[in-house]
């Protein structure tokens, strides 16, 4: 057993210097994910929430403070590595699918195991194993202009997964979605979750989405003020202690968007 957590965020820090003005978006933020979690983070339009993402995908650079994946420090990368560790450990889930129209939904998805150079039957397995899971191994040979959006979106979590990533990040995923389509990409999240192991960190302003995970960060201000453990409460009294938690925020918290 390793004594440390799968991914360890320790008071991040992020503050932005306009000139006039220094914006401190991240105060002191500190939580653990555990492996095979599937966690969220809510809170409303400039709480931080995507700030955060951004610094856990690599995108975007800390202040201040340490965050660590599976014991590996990723605070004093420098921009190469920092690619690297990206194409080797993070999986994404954007509302926009980003798949390549000119491959086919296969190709999509292995694209980023041939930029890992592994073996072409580890590919192939790969690939069957997850298209059989998320139900998309009708429309392999098929190009995303011939399918679904829906179908789309179960493509671009199956690229997300493929890599085996330590860590899959989901930022407002449903969010250009109707609710048939967001229910169904939910799923489709929680079956990655539940069958496939893979552990998950959704940003998220919509309480529908949040009651998919089983544990949810309150993020105000730049700061952590509230966590929700789901443990055995049914999907309605889930709900109800979410909304509960957002209007103990105060209620601009729940408007603003």
């Amino acid at each position: 057993m390793t004594d440390h957590h799968y991914i360890e965020v320790h008071n991040l820090v992020k503050n932005y210097d306009t000139g006039k003005v220094k914006v401190c978006a991240v105060d002191h933020v500190s939580f653990y994910v555990e492996q095979g979690e599937f966690i969220g983070i809510m809170g409303a339009s400039g709480s931080g929430k995507t700030t955060i993402l951004n610094i856990l995908s690599t995108i975007d650079t800390m202040s201040e403070g340490q965050i660590l994946y599976d014991g590996i420090d990723i605070s004093g990368m420098n921009e190469e590595e920092l690619s690297d560790f990206r194409q080797k450990n993070l999986g994404f889930v954007f509302q926009d699918y980003n798949l390549l129209d000119t491959l086919t939904v296969e190709e999509n998805i292995m694209l980023s195991m041939i930029l890992n150079h592994e073996k072409r039957t580890e590919i192939e397995r790969r690939i069957k194993e997850i298209a059989d899971t998320l139900r998309i191994d009708d429309i392999l040979d098929k190009f995303p202009y011939e399918v679904s959006g829906g179908q789309k979106q179960r493509a671009a979590c199956a690229r997300a997964l493929v890599n085996k990533p330590k860590l899959i990040l989901a930022d407002e995923p449903t969010g250009a979605l109707d609710s048939k389509s967001s229910a169904m990409l939910l799923r489709t999240l929680q079956v990655m979750n539940k069958e496939l192991g893979a552990t998950i960190l959704m940003v998220t302003h919509d309480v529908f989405s949040a009651c998919y995970c089983e544990r949810i960060l309150f993020l105000r201000d730049g700061k952590i003020s509230a966590e929700l453990y789901r443990k055995d409460m049914d999907k309605r009294d889930y709900l109800n202690r979410i909304l509960d938690m957002q209007s103990e925020m105060g209620s601009e918290d729940i408007y603003a968007e």
